[in-house]
């Protein structure tokens, strides 16, 4: 299984490709427009949920975790389905069920979606 560093270098990847592409997309806005910043921040999570559910179900992983040799598997086998990709990335958008590690290093919210990451 993936530890926790693997996870972390994989997801800050993830992140960093999605504030790149909303950058591209929606150039950022000035440092005094508050609401345009609060829009511009919910589009780079927006770009983050659809990449990293897209990839997911694809080649089951994303970007980062491609890049950090480990892959998303439903933890009884089988194909991924859309809802688990989904799932997973929105609770991991809430931070603290990612953090919450059990004795296998699967974070709450692979278990809430019946995932586990493991090394390639």
């Amino acid at each position: 299984m993936a530890r926790f560093g693997r996870r972390l270098i994989a997801l800050v990847i993830d992140w960093w490709a999605a504030v790149l592409i909303a950058g591209v997309l929606f150039p950022n806005p000035a440092p005094d427009d508050a609401g345009r910043i609060m829009l511009h921040q919910t589009i780079i999570a927006a770009v983050f949920v659809v990449h990293r559910v897209l990839v997911i179900l694809v080649l089951a992983g994303s970007l980062g975790q491609h890049i950090v040799g480990v892959r998303v598997v439903p933890l009884r086998g089988g194909w991924i389905g859309w809802w688990r990709p989904l799932v997973r990335t929105a609770l991991i958008l809430l931070v603290v069920p990612a953090l919450v590690l059990d004795q296998d290093q699967r974070g709450l919210h692979d278990r809430i979606a019946g995932t586990v990451l493991v090394r390639r």
